[in-house]
């Protein structure tokens, strides 16, 4: 599935991306949180403990909607599923988001008895406004 050109340009930006997964009785859960797009791929970091993490080893189908930092009023939604899960090894890939959210070369919040990981999924549809 290819983001459409019109709004490419979101998924470059330091935005938010608001991250809806389906919680254990069937309601949707939904956090902003820092993302990284590959091309191919939204990525986002996530910790072992989390709910969203274990919605999605439940459920693997996901809405997330990026709201234009520069225009509030033009949108992205991708909905997709969530595609594989790797070890964030070191917290490289937290690390690279600290750097592009906060000009950080090291994620400040990070917690020595978490294990982190990178959460790729894969876009199905999307729609835009703006």
């Amino acid at each position: 599935m290819a983001i459409p050109h019109t709004h490419a340009d979101i998924l470059d930006k330091e935005g938010f991306a608001h991250v809806a997964t389906i919680g254990p009785q069937g309601s949707p859960q939904s956090n902003p949180v820092w993302y990284d797009w590959d091309g191919k791929y939204l990525k986002i970091s996530q910790t072992t403990t989390r709910q969203k993490y274990r919605n999605l080893q439940r459920d693997p189908r996901v809405a997330i909607s990026i709201t234009d930092p520069d225009n509030p009023y033009r949108y992205l939604e991708i909905r997709g599923r969530l595609d594989r899960v790797e070890d964030d090894d070191r917290n490289a890939f937290i690390n690279v988001l600290a750097k592009k959210y906060l000009d950080q070369d090291v994620y400040p919040w990070a917690q020595p008895d978490e294990h982190r990981i990178v959460l790729f999924f894969s876009p199905e549809r999307t729609t835009t406004m703006g």
